[in-house]
């Protein structure tokens, strides 16, 4: 009797799917050492093409190993002429798609491809396609650097606490305006003053490799998601900032005793920033398209700020002295950076609400491949001041300008910011807007106390699963983003 076939014994190309172990382009021998992205459910190869992009390799490799639709289609005003000439590129025919995290696709969202076509109408005028809108970004820079060479040859002479505050406020000024547009590669049509400013954040403290995939690749595309938004979920358990996420005791004071945590939020980001070099991974992002020189430049960055910082004045005016500059670098910068930033994301319009009311809830509590993109990032965002609040934070202040926008050097966003607030009012969605930092800082207080008293909101479902499989999926698909 001849025994029953096993289907395993066949040939892999005969075998059923059921029976096929499951596509790993990541592991898979087949596709190593192709520089690959998925854009719009194609994988192209872009091995060839990185030393090529206009503005620079490094923006490219971002999208590299992941689904970088959302990334591509945000940061060009033009992504039809982009996507043409991403087309001419190789195709990987075999290449398991399925297996890819699916991006958003901003220009599946009506209300951003209206929003983009406006602004280049009315803002740039076409002129868009000579690099305008990475234009202007002179004064801005000169401000900067010049406040923050001034406050280091202070802090160098006489290190204190006096001059280490001083120091702080100049470092995040830094950390707000030319570091975070340039890693934008928003500041200049020229790569390489996009890299160098950029790298500010490496010797304020931080990482600007580990900024552009926590920022740009995380928080960006998925902004205020629980699950894919790094900046909603890597400071719990001590903050909760969503009430999808568990509730302890202890976040009912959470809007007291965060002042206390925030001006140590540059150490911890010392300890994440190392574990993204060393790791090649940050906590909402895979770093899957740096490069051993990148990560390389990281660490030196990292120890070039501990040798400014620290080395120097020590050298010159001993341990005591340097301790307590260094201190107060670390608690002012890391307090002011704290607020401006948290503000723009966490005030009630800007989050799902159980009842389903507040303006993010339809976008949030869609599964990632259905959100209107660009809906979701007004809806998720808030914004305050006027004209010298945007350059006082690099476009912060505009922060639903910024992140429609975030290849677009922020001195343009007050002119950006009336055609939002027109095309929003004829559409009947809300435009979160404050008059004043103070405005919205206070609103950001009420939000940390409600929800830290909220009880826990029901995981936002994931295609057909609910509950604990929703959870599980949803955590599956951020191991690969």
């Amino acid at each position: 009797m001849t025994a029953p076939l096993n289907p395993l014994d066949r040939a892999p190309d005969a075998l059923p799917s059921a029976f096929l172990p499951p596509a790993d382009p990541w592991t898979d021998p087949k596709w190593a050492g192709v520089q690959w992205t998925v854009y719009r459910g194609v994988a192209y190869d872009l091995t060839g093409f990185l030393r090529h992009h206009p503005a620079g390799a490094w923006l490219v490799r971002l999208g590299l190993g992941r689904d970088a639709t959302a990334l591509f289609e945000s940061y060009h005003l033009r992504p039809e002429v982009a996507a043409a000439r991403l087309r001419r590129l190789p195709v990987l025919e075999g290449f398991p798609v399925h297996a890819v995290p699916q991006s958003p696709r901003p220009n599946d969202s009506d209300l951003y491809n209206t929003l983009r076509a406006r602004v280049r109408a009315e803002v740039f005028k076409g002129s868009e396609s000579q690099g305008t809108h990475r234009s202007g970004a002179g004064p801005a820079i000169a401000a900067v650097l010049g406040a923050a060479v001034g406050a280091y040859a202070l802090y160098a002479l006489s290190p204190g606490a006096a001059t280490g505050a001083l120091l702080g406020l100049a470092g995040a000024w830094i950390g707000l305006t030319v570091q975070h547009c340039g890693n934008h590669g928003a500041m200049s049509t020229t790569p390489w003053v996009n890299v160098a400013l950029g790298a500010g954040d490496d010797l304020i403290g931080g990482s600007s490799l580990a900024w552009q995939y926590h920022h740009q690749v995380s928080h960006h595309i998925h902004c205020n998601d629980d699950a894919f938004d790094e900046d909603v979920f890597s400071s719990f358990p001590l903050l909760r900032f969503d009430a999808r996420q568990p509730r302890a005791w202890y976040h009912a004071y959470q809007h007291v005793y965060m002042w206390a945590l925030f001006p140590f939020m540059q150490l911890a980001f010392q300890a994440g920033d190392w574990s993204a070099i060393l790791q090649g991974r940050t906590a909402g992002a895979t770093m899957h398209g740096a490069s051993v020189g990148q990560r390389a430049a990281g660490a030196a960055g990292k120890l070039a700020h501990y040798f400014l910082l620290i080395g120097v004045p020590a050298l010159t005016h001993g341990w005591a002295a340097t301790a307590a500059g260094a201190a107060a670098f670390v608690a002012v910068q890391g307090l002011v950076l704290a607020t401006t930033f948290a503000v723009s994301h966490n005030v009630p319009e800007t989050k799902p609400s159980a009842d389903g009311l507040s303006p993010a809830s339809a976008p949030l509590l869609t599964d990632v491949a259905d959100r209107d993109w660009g809906l979701q990032q007004v809806a998720t965002s808030a914004n305050y001041g006027g004209a010298v609040a945007n350059f006082m934070t690099g476009g912060l202040s505009l922060q639903v300008e910024h992140h429609l926008f975030p290849a677009v050097f922020f001195g343009h966003y007050p002119a950006i910011s009336a055609i939002v607030a027109d095309e929003c009012a004829k559409r009947g969605i809300p435009y979160a807007q404050y008059p004043t930092l103070w405005a919205t800082l206070k609103q950001f207080v009420r939000y940390m106390r409600d929800v830290g008293r909220a009880d826990e909101m029901a995981v936002v479902p994931c295609g057909s699963l609910v509950g604990g499989e929703a959870l599980a999926a949803r955590a599956a698909q951020l191991a690969r983003f």
